[in-house]
């Protein structure tokens, strides 16, 4: 299998595009590490996965924030040994509009799709810069312009400028930093991760 022996952390995995990730993944031969916020969905990809012999493990953890982050990592660590690969789809995506959105709603936009992946990345990285290198996939959305979503919008913009300066930034660790968006259809978006993690070429 392509990825036997690949420990992958997918984070946001319970629904969407990352519990198709995790799933394929899983399929190739990886080690999947699986985190969401919400337990039933996140028990129903694990529930798949290993109903399909694949390796997985669960973590339901609020990703917005940095203890729970630096737990989410450890526990991998101690559980599957490494992580050799981070797979980013963890978001939120509030309906409301900038002019009648309160400002607890804007501050947890910000600080799940932009703060956690920060925190995200920079917990991973210091664990993949000592392991002497490793691999990052941040996923975005099918548009970062959504008329009427300005908060999402906003986020997601931050969140492709995050993954451009931590490219340049982890590059020096060994670490790659990719960015692969949704524009061209979900099913374009998972074969482009797939690949990536498989070393083969994609376009950012």
């Amino acid at each position: 299998m392509a990825l036997k022996g690949k420990v992958i952390l997918v984070v946001g995995a319970g629904k969407g595009i990352g519990s198709i990730i995790a799933a394929e993944l899983a399929s190739l031969g990886a080690c999947l590490a699986i985190n969401d916020l919400t337990p039933v969905n996140l028990d129903q990809v694990e529930s798949g996965i290993l109903a399909a012999g694949g390796l997985v493990r669960s973590y339901t953890v609020d990703v917005s924030k940095k203890i729970p982050i630096q737990s989410l990592v450890n526990a991998v660590q101690d559980d599957l040994g490494r992580i050799d690969i981070l797979v980013h789809c963890a978001r939120v995506r509030p309906k409301a509009n900038l002019v009648d959105m309160d400002d607890w709603e804007w501050q947890r936009t910000l600080d799940v799709n932009l703060t956690g992946a920060f925190l995200t990345l920079q917990s991973i990285g210091r664990v993949m810069r000592a392991q002497g290198g490793g691999m990052m996939i941040l996923v975005g959305p099918p548009s970062a312009d959504e008329l009427g979503r300005g908060a999402y919008s906003i986020s997601m913009a931050a969140l492709h400028e995050l993954s451009v300066r931590a490219a340049a930034e982890f590059k020096e660790h060994a670490i790659q930093v990719k960015w692969i968006s949704q524009q061209d259809g979900t099913d374009q978006a998972v074969k482009q991760v797939l690949a990536a993690c498989m070393g083969k070429d994609t376009e950012e």
